[in-house]
């Protein structure tokens, strides 16, 4: 067992000589923040991004960053590593951090669910999302979305800076590769909200990712919750409504449902809380890649 420091902040590396490859885990620190590297150079540029990532992160959000005691440290051991001789216990370190991808039709109330979990104030990352539509009059810019024009959306996507991004009903949308990859390394369970062709974008990228798919309780509510918006024709409101009904047809694709019933929203968001905090005691945790 090999150990790094970088300003004060130490991490701790196991070797995975199958797969060669290093990983490491700053180790003293609360946030568990992780990173890897296929040699000892390429792993010590990874730490020094994590740690500047995370001292980034905490100045965007206007925090002081944790400051790195000195002292004894315990090791996060793999699973598959017998921990019946160790004196340590390493089950009991903070589980590290989850890709939370939140989906469903348009109209089951994905929005509402996200306004519900940011009021009970958990250590969550909420992804804004770029898109070029319209904004209503009830959203901020760069908080509910990031309100782009095309070209700038245009160039953006060039320059590789969503980790997904597409066009749904004319209009696109993105996924800021910054804002999760910031978050991840400091070690903060970070929550994105697409559709599902995005979701299925994000599995790929990311297999350990964590799905949930809202569901309507029928299509008559579905249908009854997009009118209520007024912010789509006819013509669009059943668009919206056929495109539903290949996204459900997608839902085995997916790790969790919930069911958003009219007047249940409550309920809503209490369920997807719980599935995050169980998921953040499994014996063996979901890895998250750095995207």
């Amino acid at each position: 067992m090999a150990t790094m420091q970088y300003k004060g902040y130490m991490a701790q590396i196991d070797v995975d000589e199958e797969a060669d490859l290093f990983h490491g885990q700053v180790v003293n620190l609360r946030d568990v923040i992780t990173f890897q590297g296929r040699s000892v150079e390429e792993l010590r540029q990874a730490f020094a991004d994590s740690v500047e990532d995370y001292l980034e992160f905490c100045a965007e959000r206007g925090e002081a960053p944790e400051e790195p005691p000195s002292g004894r440290f315990v090791r996060r051991m793999p699973p598959e590593v017998d921990r019946s001789t160790s004196s340590d216990i390493p089950e009991a370190n903070s589980a590290p951090p989850l890709l939370v991808v939140l989906s469903g039709p348009s109209g089951v109330g994905k929005d509402a669910a996200l306004t519900g979990l940011k009021k009970l104030e958990r250590l969550w990352h909420f992804v804004v999302t770029a898109t070029t539509r319209p904004r209503r009059p009830e959203e901020r810019d760069g908080v509910d979305y990031i309100f782009l024009d095309t070209d700038t959306f245009l160039r953006m996507k060039e320059r590789d800076e969503f980790i997904e991004c597409a066009q749904v009903y004319g209009r696109w949308y993105g996924v800021p590769r910054s804002q999760v990859r910031a978050a991840l390394r400091a070690g903060r369970d970070v929550v994105v909200k697409v559709d599902v062709q995005g979701a299925a974008t994000l599995r790929r990228l990311a297999p350990e990712a964590l799905l949930i798919f809202m569901l309507p309780a029928s299509f008559d509510e579905l249908r009854r919750r997009l009118a209520q918006r007024m912010t789509e024709t006819s013509r669009e409101m059943e668009l919206r409504l056929d495109v539903g009904r290949e996204e459900i047809a997608q839902i085995k694709n997916f790790d969790y449902r919930v069911i958003n019933r009219d007047n249940g929203l409550d309920q809503t968001i209490a369920e997807i809380d719980a599935i995050i905090t169980a998921e953040k005691c499994r014996v063996v945790p979901r890895l998250v890649q750095i995207l």
